[in-house]
């Protein structure tokens, strides 16, 4: 029979690995993958444009505490894989990118102001890896960037 300290430590020591997010209060593995686009899905983040919203992107997801696992930015539209604490909703981080970047992509490329009557769509497509495994997520994003 099993000691209940012994059931107790192999519980804590599942919950405090390497691939979870320690907090003072909380240990958490929330991973989503988000599939966004440009207004009119027009093909504006080619290029320069592209490479400036991929410089964009992992400060503002490390700004509100959490980490990009990937970040593929197509013609057409973006999939960004993150890691972010439980105290945000996936609508927030929407919110923060895509309002950052389309003040900073509008500034920075004056083009798309004339282009686009807002940078962004409003909708947004959110998964979590809880159904489908990260590493499935990874290569689906990965295979992405040949098309």
């Amino acid at each position: 029979m099993l000691s209940l300290e012994f059931v107790c430590y192999a519980c804590y020591n599942s919950f405090m690995s390497t691939e979870r997010t320690h907090t003072r209060h909380a240990t958490y593995e929330i991973r989503y993958h988000f599939v966004f686009c440009p207004k009119f899905r027009r093909p504006v983040l080619a290029g320069a444009v592209g490479e400036r919203l991929a410089e964009l992107i992992p400060p503002i997801i490390e700004r509100l505490g959490g980490r990009v696992l990937n970040l593929t930015v197509q013609a057409d539209h973006v999939h960004l894989f993150v890691e972010i604490p439980p105290t945000l909703a996936p609508r927030q981080v929407m919110h923060r990118v895509k309002g950052a970047t389309s003040h900073q992509l509008r500034q920075d490329f004056p083009h798309l102001r004339s282009q686009l009557p807002s940078m962004w769509t409003r909708s947004y497509y959110v998964g979590t890896a809880g159904r489908v495994s990260a590493g499935t997520i990874q290569r689906y994003i990965d295979e992405q960037r040949g098309t």
